[in-house]
């Protein structure tokens, strides 16, 4: 439902950037560091839209990734964890079967 949502809020502002750029075609000069040229006004307003979203894009493609790797380093150390606490619990098990197989098993063997 969430991505039903994302697509169709996507879709409304493709369609408002297209129409706000058609309407505006009139040749605008664009200063650059190393000088200027004249462009007309919809590619200007698209390609500021492109860069936009490339930029949007690649930033939440770094954050996925970072979050991606945390979880891996996460799931190592819980295996890790894991693994420990069952040794632990096999050694605890082990440790009462010999204490109980030391253990008199009557009270006539407590030396009375």
């Amino acid at each position: 439902m969430k991505f039903q949502w994302t697509l169709l809020l996507g879709i409304s502002f493709a369609l408002i950037v297209a129409v706000f750029a058609v309407i505006n075609v009139d040749p605008v000069t664009v200063n650059y560091v190393f000088g200027q040229a004249e462009w007309p006004l919809i590619l200007v307003i698209l390609g500021s839209v492109l860069m936009g979203g490339i930029i949007i894009g690649s930033v939440g493609l770094f954050r996925l990734y970072v979050v991606q790797r945390r979880v891996k380093a996460l799931e190592k150390e819980n295996l890790l964890l894991k693994e420990q606490a069952e040794k632990t619990h096999t050694d605890q098990q082990k440790e009462t079967t010999l204490k109980k197989k030391h253990a008199p098993d009557s009270i006539g063997e407590t030396g009375e």
